[in-house]
């Protein structure tokens, strides 16, 4: 009985800070609360404890067949993210229209404060939606622009977002003004100043993309959203791969618009993400499927896609809680640590090339890298064949590279048979291409 007594009195203390956690898997909630406080509370030092990394790992259902290092493209969830997604549909599925609308869709403005509190936002100033495409379409289709006006973007930014531009450019006759690169990037000024050369006065709008996908190139979105303002355009920043990869706030980047696919870094359910829109801007979006007041300025009239998966968004909260416990500064200490291991090997393989800095400014858990002789596709075909590594192939205007995206459930173990595998292909021949 006391033992119960215990369990029952540091539930509740976990429960103001975990409740979606606490609530689904009290025992993981304690246990995990536990092993972090057995860290040490430098997180340098915390990113080496494997003990406490190993432990991390079984807290997900990662095949052992298969090592995965493409967590840039979807991160697998933890069991206790998983496990409640099958709880929510189960109840819904009890009585639907009472359930699901009724019952496990009121967490709906509790996740909105969660997410705002991991965000450093207001709640009022955020819409929770599907993904990074769905929140940055509503803004690039929302805003009022007309024949002439101007946007400036870059060659590398997402392929979904420079298609939008690209209808709207075909649609309503404004202007794309573009920006290449040679990555990596290491001059915060060169990069603003590639931006800003392609501003004119007839330039209404910046899109960022906080992390390039491709090379995990970190750009200094801040810097870049404040000369855009200073020349007075308006900023959007694409977090897709930024949000819970690394500690920032979202309004520290200066974005007026931001968006982020909350599948990724975050562990969330397949199909989750959010929107971000500065308050005194709600008003002058349009929403991307109808409201019948679009020019309200309730962040909630981004929300109106009908029946959706409630059981899945209510699921983001236990991911919020998980990687809350750990904490976001561990946490990218952790994957910097895990990028920096496999870098500093890789580097030494005559033949191997990094489109990624090595500098902390400018990327954080992703890297990507070439052989010369190889094409991205075959050195991700040997790699899988070889090693069961599973990479990304990258073949995108001038990049011709892999993409590596180690997560917290990955191991130095996993990181050594990559660099294995890229050792044994940069001495070997490519394959014969027909």
């Amino acid at each position: 009985m006391d033992s119960r007594r215990d369990f029952i009195r540091k539930l509740a203390v976990l429960a103001g800070p975990l409740p979606f956690l606490a609530m689904s898997n009290p025992r993981l909630a304690l246990a995990l609360d536990r092993k972090v406080k057995g860290l040490s509370s430098d997180p340098a030092e915390a990113a080496s404890a494997e003990d406490f990394w190993a432990w991390i790992r079984q807290s997900y259902t990662v095949s052992p067949d298969v090592i995965n290092l493409n967590s840039g493209g979807v991160s697998p969830q933890p069991k206790v993210v998983q496990e409640a997604h099958v709880f929510n549909d189960q109840l819904s599925n009890q009585g639907p229209s009472y359930y699901m609308w009724q019952i496990v869709d009121k967490g709906r403005e509790p996740l909105r404060a969660k997410l705002a509190t991991l965000a450093g936002c207001d709640p009022e100033t955020l819409a929770i939606n599907r993904n990074s495409t769905e929140g940055l379409n509503t803004v690039i289709f929302g805003l009022n622009l007309k024949a002439g006006d101007e946007v400036v973007l870059t060659k590398y930014d997402y392929p979904h977002m420079l298609s939008a531009w690209r209808q709207r450019e075909k649609r309503d006759g404004i202007q794309l003004r573009w920006v290449d690169w040679d990555f990596p990037l290491e001059n915060d000024d060169a990069i603003v100043k590639a931006y800003a050369d392609q501003i004119t006065p007839r330039t209404k709008v910046v899109h960022v993309t906080h992390v390039i996908n491709w090379v995990g190139q970190i750009m200094p979105a801040r810097a870049i959203a404040d000369m855009a303002h200073a020349k007075g355009c308006e900023v959007i920043v694409d977090g897709a791969h930024s949000f819970n990869h690394f500690e920032f706030a979202i309004p520290d980047t200066g974005a007026d618009y931001f968006a982020t696919s909350l599948h990724k870094w975050l562990g969330a359910p397949f199909g989750s993400g959010l929107l971000y829109i500065k308050r005194d801007k709600v008003k002058t979006i349009w929403p991307l499927l109808g409201d019948d007041n679009p020019a309200s300025d309730n962040i909630r009239k981004f929300e109106n896609l009908g029946t959706r998966s409630n059981g899945s968004e209510m699921a983001i909260g236990n991911a919020v809680d998980f990687m809350s416990a750990i904490g976001i500064r561990r946490k990218e200490a952790r994957l910097r640590y895990l990028k920096d291991y496999w870098m500093a090997k890789a580097v030494r393989i005559p033949k191997v090339r990094f489109q990624t800095s090595a500098l902390p400014k400018y990327s954080c858990g992703i890297a990507s890298f070439s052989i010369d002789g190889w094409n991205g596709n075959e050195i991700c075909d040997a790699l899988f064949e070889t090693k069961k590594t599973f990479v990304t192939p990258i073949q995108f205007e001038k990049l011709n590279c892999v993409r590596v995206s180690p997560n917290l459930f990955n191991s130095k173990w996993e990181l050594d048979r990559l660099v294995d595998g890229i050792g044994e292909l940069a001495g070997a021949s490519p394959p014969k291409r027909v």
